[in-house]
This record gives structure tokens, sequence and C-alpha cells, in this order.
């Protein structure tokens, strides 16, 4: 693949490379929570992001260097938390998960070894659907294994506190397998009941 080569103040997200720019930073891990997707969950916050959407709820995580080194120890914690038959799933948020690849694509590989498809895997990303799908092969292959996406910036202008597992509603919550196999977005059968 191509080098490119990206202007430090005004990247776009086609640039933005984990191999460049991940420190393998969590910011946050949240075992037992029932608020970041569906059920009860294990919410593992990466460390970086570079879309700074005004207004973001998690600001510290946008700093690269935030938080904690990843580490075998934590993920071995996280693999003994979801092996709990109350837990539904692993969710990852940020950050972004999409330039911390490196540590979301180890992990969720791991989840799906362990635990075939009994746990699912959320993830919440700044990339739109489209923008994902014209990605770098380490993106693509994230994508791939999870099962609901919520795509697209926070837009503060679009805020509405009162949609399920979004803050804005320009955000959608993205059915990826279905989605794969139809090439065309699906939104999440149970947002429409």
């Amino acid at each position: 693949m191509p080098q490119t080569t990206r202007k430090p103040n005004n990247p776009t997200p086609k640039e933005w490379l984990a191999k460049d720019l991940s420190q393998k930073y969590i910011a946050d891990y949240k075992p037992f929570n029932f608020v970041d997707g569906e059920g009860v969950r294990c919410s593992l916050y990466v460390s970086g992001c570079l879309f700074r959407c005004p207004g973001c709820y998690n600001v510290a995580a946008q700093n690269f260097h935030y938080g904690k080194p990843y580490t075998q120890a934590l993920e071995d914690k996280i693999i003994e938390d979801l092996s709990q038959p109350y837990v539904q799933g692993l969710t990852l948020l940020g950050g972004e998960p999409f330039v911390n690849t490196q540590v979301c694509l180890k992990l969720c590989q791991r989840v799906r070894k362990e635990f075939g498809h009994d746990k699912d895997i959320w993830s919440w990303t700044g990339y739109e659907w489209d923008e994902l799908q014209k990605e770098s092969e380490d993106k693509l292959e994230l994508l791939s294994l999870l099962d609901i996406l919520v795509d697209g910036r926070f837009l503060k202008d679009k805020m509405d506190l009162t949609l399920q597992f979004r803050g804005s509603s320009n955000q959608r919550i993205i059915d990826v397998p279905k989605s794969l196999a139809s090439d065309k977005v699906v939104i999440w059968d149970k947002l429409k009941k």
C-alpha cells in the first residue's frame, strides 16, 4: 500500500492509519455495564481520536497517550468477564476504535475464537459506513468482526437525548453482517420495533 502524506493540521480519515497514530493505550475498561449497547456488556474505551467532534462526551480520550497501555493481563480479564453467562457481549468505544486496530482487532479476534458468535461485538465510530468501505485492510477486518456498528460523527446541532444508543440523529445503528451481505446499510432490526 503506498504511503500517503499527511497534513498535520488537516488530516482526512483515509489518511488516519492506526500503525501511524495508535499508541495502544486505553482510556478505560468498564465491565458489566448496561449503557453501551444491548444487555450486560464489557466496554473497552480506547485512546485517540482525530474527529474531535464539538460536544464530544469523552474529550480526554481524544488524546492518544491518555490512560494506560493495553496489556495481555487486561485482555485476559476482559475474556474472563465476557465468559460470565449473563454478559451479552463486548463494546468498543473511544477515542476511535478504527484508529486503534492493533488493540481492537486482537481483542475481537480472541472473542470470536473463544466465544464464536455467542457473544456479540458492538462498536461506536466517527466514521460513516461508506467511509469505512474505502478504508485500509485493518479497518475492514475489524468491521467484519462486528455485529453492530453505531456510525457517524457526533453533531451537536443534531443532538437528541431521546435516541437509543446514539447522541445525534445522523448516527445509525447498523447490523454489520446483514449490511456486508447485502452491500448496503441495514439498520438494526431491534431499533425498528
